[in-house]
């Protein structure tokens, strides 16, 4: 089985999230600006979480953009990963509407550190089904921002019923380390890009 399918099907559950995700964007009920101040809470949740669906999207074009060979393990896993981004919108609006409180924004993080588990599930079927020397081996030799990511997810999870404020903040931080792309995979495809 070719790779163009899952891409297709996954770009259309990544399209169909991030339109859930502005569409639980509510209009103010007035005209002035503290009534816009008043949803900074939801605005802000929104953008972040278009970050990060952005942010899977374009790593799982760049890494399907190495993969010769997709089964029904690549499909399942595949199938995993848009699972836990399905609950993206949820997530984001629960925390967006409730004001950054404890649990909304652990269950965020819980979200977020099941997204990188699926990712790192997915990257090793793969893995699994390519040799050695295959371009995938290649890009994925030495990734440690995968495993500190979701370190930083499970960490900021936890402390969201302490100080959810910083919890947000560190999802942000993840967010910024992973706005630049593997330069890795970008070299090894160079004029390949589609």
């Amino acid at each position: 089985m070719g790779r163009g399918r899952i891409e297709a099907f996954s770009d259309g559950v990544i399209a169909i999230i991030i339109t859930i995700m502005v569409l639980e964007l509510k209009v103010p009920h007035g005209a002035d600006w503290h009534d816009l101040v008043s949803l900074w809470p939801v605005f802000l949740s929104y953008v972040l979480s278009f970050i990060y669906v952005g942010i899977y999207w374009n790593n799982h074009h760049h890494l399907f953009h190495t993969v010769k060979i997709v089964n029904g393990n690549v499909l399942w896993a595949n199938l995993h990963l848009l699972f836990w981004l399905s609950l993206t919108p949820f997530t984001t609006a629960w925390m967006g509407e409730n004001h950054f409180e404890a649990l909304p924004v652990a269950v965020y993080g819980f979200a977020l550190f099941m997204c990188g588990v699926a990712y790192t599930i997915l990257l090793r079927v793969l893995l699994a089904n390519h040799p050695e020397d295959s371009m995938l081996a290649q890009a994925a030799k030495g990734d440690r921002k995968s495993l500190l990511s979701v370190i930083a997810y499970a960490t900021a999870a936890v402390i969201a019923f302490l100080v959810p404020y910083l919890s947000f903040a560190i999802y942000m931080l993840v967010a910024l380390v992973w706005l630049v792309p593997s330069r890795r995979i970008e070299q090894m495809l160079g004029g390949e890009r589609s």
